[in-house]
């Protein structure tokens, strides 16, 4: 993408927050999402207890709109307590989304992008 060629906040149809966790913080990132769909609008996926997809670690899936995004963001940022969490735009352009736009709240981790070939 040139420097002159923008991407309109209008293309982001919502957001995910990947919520990573292990057999020893599982019931830590129970809690968050327990008090993240407490205080905002999310669609919770299943805890994925294996790498799925891009995902290098266990994994629990947080769906929510682009009007949340501002406040839900800053409140995982501020409340998650060690976890890493991976959040991405929707824009439809996957690689993208998961790899130039993504925010990591904690230490990143190496994604599978091939999947997005």
């Amino acid at each position: 993408m040139s420097v002159n060629s923008t991407i309109e906040v209008a293309h982001i149809r919502g957001f995910h927050a990947h919520v990573y966790f292990d057999q020893h913080s599982e019931k830590q990132a129970e809690s968050l999402i327990g008090a993240t769909t407490q205080r905002f609008h999310v669609q919770v996926g299943r805890m994925h207890r294996r790498p799925v997809g891009p995902h290098p670690m266990w994994s629990c899936q947080l769906s929510f709109e682009r009007v949340e995004a501002g406040d839900l963001i800053a409140w995982l940022a501020l409340n998650r307590q060690q976890l890493i969490v991976f959040i991405h735009p929707l824009t439809g352009d996957e690689l993208r989304d998961h790899k130039d736009a993504a925010i990591w709240l904690g230490e990143p981790q190496p994604l599978d992008l091939s999947i997005f070939d």
